[in-house]
């Protein structure tokens, strides 16, 4: 007695096996290789700061310090201020990300998921604000921080950059990903605007609220224009412009401190970035930022 072979059993006999493809070797090499170029002005400011200003002035190009000191960290916080600068910078970058988190998270969420009149004409005037560069709007914006009495406060380094426009279309794009089923089914059920972007919008967008704290606390933290156009005192310094201060000093620059100080500042940014570059990688990805 012959036996069938059942059809489905032919096609995936039939089907040629498929052969993995040998590991672009060459790829992760140059990859690796471009990862340690960046890397190495990061090793050489991190050893510089462990050196003396008089050896790196004898020695500019050397690399480990022939006499490893902790100088330049003991006089950055003792003689300099610079914990009060640090805890300025902390205070701007926490009034920024917060209401970018929730100002721009709102405007994201009215421009993909709300119907009213004008909705194109406010996402283009922030896709033109998008493209405006910071600095064109200087003198507008420090107007408008005088005559409100904001000069030489911290409210008034952080209030222009309360809302970034780059915040608003993060928040957009990502909740253009989402289906709008899912919000037509609460307001069905009776659940008011404030109630869905609460309850509903705001869990399903954690990768792209990461995104957004991550943007806004570099764009925060390295600013140095704006705190050093408004800030008058040594009170209301934020660490880029303390920084510059500190190491200009008798009109010499002191280069161990402002190495120092340089990693101390990008201490932080890496330990925000470290700890969300899982959720910044999805948020990328959702959003489709380039």
């Amino acid at each position: 007695m012959t036996t069938l072979a059942h059809p489905r059993s032919r096609v995936v006999a039939a089907r040629p096996a498929r052969s993995l493809r040998p590991a672009p070797v060459a790829t992760y090499v140059l990859l690796t290789a471009a990862g340690l170029v960046t890397l190495v002005p990061f090793g050489w400011v991190f050893a510089g700061a462990f050196r003396s200003t008089d050896e790196i002035r004898s020695d500019p190009g050397g690399w480990l310090p022939v006499h490893p000191t902790f100088d330049n960290f003991v006089r950055l916080f003792r003689d300099n201020g610079f914990a009060g600068y640090l805890g300025n910078s902390l205070l701007v970058a926490a009034m920024m990300v917060l209401g970018n988190l929730l100002f721009a998270s709102m405007a994201g969420y009215a421009l993909a998921k709300l119907r009213f009149a004008g909705k194109r004409l406010v996402f283009g005037a922030v896709m033109v604000a998008l493209m405006v560069p910071f600095a064109a709007t200087f003198v507008p914006q420090f107007v408008v921080t005088v005559n409100l009495g904001l000069v030489d406060t911290l409210p008034g380094i952080a209030l222009p950059t309360v809302v970034l426009p780059i915040a608003v279309f993060v928040m957009r794009q990502f909740a253009q990903s989402l289906p709008d089923d899912l919000f037509d089914a609460a307001r069905i059920d009776g659940a008011g605007e404030l109630r869905i972007f609460g309850s509903i919008f705001l869990p399903l967008t954690g990768p792209a609220l990461a995104t957004q704290a991550i943007l806004t606390f570099l764009f925060s933290w390295n600013n140095f224009i704006w705190p050093l156009i408004v800030a008058q005192s040594d009170s209301t310094y934020t660490l880029p412009v303390g920084l510059a201060a500190a190491s200009q000093q008798a009109h010499t620059t002191d280069y161990g401190l402002l190495l120092a100080g340089a990693v101390v500042v990008m201490l932080p940014v890496l330990v925000l970035f470290l700890l969300l570059q899982k959720y910044f990688i999805q948020g990328i990805a959702a959003t489709g930022l380039k």
